[in-house]
């Protein structure tokens, strides 16, 4: 006799009970000495999900040649003996059954029985987290990383494999991904990282066939490539993007786990990238994120010489917009740590950063020209620190963010703080429990109708022209540059002839030939450079 009792469909009376919800119990006691085999397959089905129980119901009908609709369905089944299953029914069936043929009954009531469900769903959790802990030491976590034979990744990989971002107990598979005329330098690189003797590190192993790219990924890091070949339109640069985000994201679709974690880094069209992903591999979009700590870094690293400390003392600098592009560098809640003056307090003492800096004229000019020359050459994305931010972002998106700290983060846009939807935008956010959440509760972080137009305006029209929408590019003028005789400037940008290559491979098998470029078109200002405003007055007011 075996008993399953799925409890989201009916009561002990055999009538619904919508107050049982989607629990399920075994809600009859076994009959001493008449235990038969197929007992701890049914128990097992207790535990699961309202969806998994009636696919079971319904497949275990069709499979018994049953008509029974409703839950619990409860059958007699002696497996040792090679009998068939007897369909006794509902509940009320099997209290009749058991109490003509065995003279036993239950008394059991609808909210015992509810307890019972809740306890069964507690212990199966339980059961399926120290599964889960116990697949983690034996299946490693499989990293993909793209465009591998970059410096970038030569950096990368000590990180990772040092346990620092997945955790000290997480075993690690890394998988290098790059187009065929890379392999002997991917060779090299897979030879140094064993020189390593990482303990983590369980394999790596390298991929250059396209079909084959991020199988069971876990993670996936897109990066730049390096090499170069000019081009002469931003407009061809943006279009560019697109088949190679497009092939990314059918094979991520395909042969990624269900959870897999993709991060976006890079020194052009970050945010660009990352919304076409999302756009092509829509199951996985709200796990697609672009780095935006390589922009915060640089901004903290040159507060810091300013103020002669440390940059890691200063926190809640927020980038806002276009990581690789037109941002706003936000200095409002923007605080220092251990700062050595008049004032001393404890290590969690801070004071604002603005009320430090006494010379408005270096915060109105020089910091934003520091910036704007960094931003224009692509330094603040050297391979050191673009790998420094991918891992932090990394390690916190796995082991949360530090409490009470703003983070930035390229995420799509829902809305929030009045930025217009579908866009990736760089954005304050706060990591826990495994994911990100967007920190919409901060107070005085307006920003002026000016300066979000001016970054939202860019990020829709590349969206636009990588799609096909739009034809030409039209940097943003306010009234005020159009006053001053603001022109249009664009300067010859660059392709990547290794990614051309890697989809050029890859042509038999989407017919999709993909271009990139690795310097940013230098008609993207920084946002803190524009206008009338000063960087002192966008902070303040």
């Amino acid at each position: 006799m075996c008993d399953r009792v799925p409890q989201d469909l009916s009561s002990p009376s055999g009538t619904p009970d919508p107050a049982l919800g989607s629990q399920c119990a075994c809600a009859t006691p076994w009959l001493p000495g008449n235990r038969p085999a197929a007992i701890s397959a049914g128990v097992e089905a207790l535990t699961w999900p309202s969806s998994c129980l009636r696919e079971w119901l319904k497949d275990l009908c069709e499979k018994n040649k049953w008509s029974h609709k409703n839950s619990p369905i409860i059958w007699r089944e002696l497996l040792d003996r090679g009998g068939e299953g007897l369909l006794l029914g509902g509940y009320n069936e099997f209290l009749e059954y058991a109490q003509l043929y065995h003279g036993v009954t239950s008394s059991m009531t609808t909210e015992l029985m509810k307890i019972i469900a809740q306890e069964n769903l507690e212990t199966h959790v339980e059961k399926e987290l120290e599964e889960e802990a116990r697949k983690d030491l034996i299946n490693p976590l499989q990293v993909w990383i793209t465009s591998a034979s970059v410096p970038v990744c030569y950096n990368l990989i000590p990180i990772l494999t040092s346990g620092e971002v997945f955790g000290m107990h997480t075993e690690i598979s890394l998988n290098l991904f790059d187009n065929k005329e890379a392999e002997e330098n991917l060779r090299s690189v897979v030879a140094e990282t064993q020189d390593l003797v990482a303990p983590l590190l369980q394999s790596i192993s390298i991929c250059t066939r396209v079909e084959d790219a991020f199988r069971q990924a876990h993670v996936v890091i897109i990066l730049d490539d390096s090499t170069d070949q000019e081009v002469y339109t931003l407009e061809g640069c943006i279009r560019s993007r697109l088949p190679l985000c497009r092939l990314y994201g059918y094979l991520i679709e395909k042969n990624a786990h269900d959870s897999v974690r993709v991060i976006v880094g890079g020194k052009t069209f970050v945010n660009l990238k990352t919304v076409l992903l999302m756009r092509y591999a829509p199951n996985v979009a709200h796990n697609i994120v672009a780095v935006a700590l390589g922009v915060e870094g640089q901004a903290k690293a040159v507060l810091a010489r300013k103020l002669r400390t440390t940059p890691s003392c200063i926190k809640n600098v927020i980038i806002w917009g276009n990581i690789s592009g037109n941002n706003y560098i936000d200095l409002r809640k923007a605080k220092v740590y251990r700062y050595e003056s008049a004032i001393w307090g404890p290590p969690n003492y801070s004071r604002p950063v603005l009320s430090l800096i006494f010379d408005s004229e270096w915060v109105n000019r020089q910091y934003v020209a520091t910036l704007r020359k960094l931003t224009a050459t692509g330094k603040q994305f050297r391979p050191i620190l673009a790998a420094h931010s991918i891992a932090t972002t990394l390690k916190y998106w796995y082991h949360g963010s530090p409490p009470g700290e703003i983070v930035s983060l390229g995420v799509l846009s829902e809305g929030q703080f009045g930025i217009p939807e579908g866009i990736v935008f760089s954005m304050p956010v706060k990591f826990e429990n495994g994911t990100w959440v967007v920190l919409t509760d901060l107070t005085d972080i307006e920003i002026s109708e000016q300066i979000m137009t001016r970054m939202t305006s860019d990020l829709i029209q590349e969206k636009l022209i990588a799609l096909g929408d739009l034809v030409s590019f039209q940097p943003y003028q306010s009234e005020t540059d159009l006053a001053k005789g603001y022109e249009k400037t664009t300067l010859p940008t660059t392709y990547n002839n290794q990614e051309n290559q890697r989809v050029s491979d890859a042509l038999d098998f989407l017919d999709l030939i993909p271009q990139t470029i690795s310097e940013k078109p230098q008609s993207q200002e920084l946002i803190n450079d524009s206008g009338d405003k000063t960087v002192e007055e966008r902070q303040i007011n």
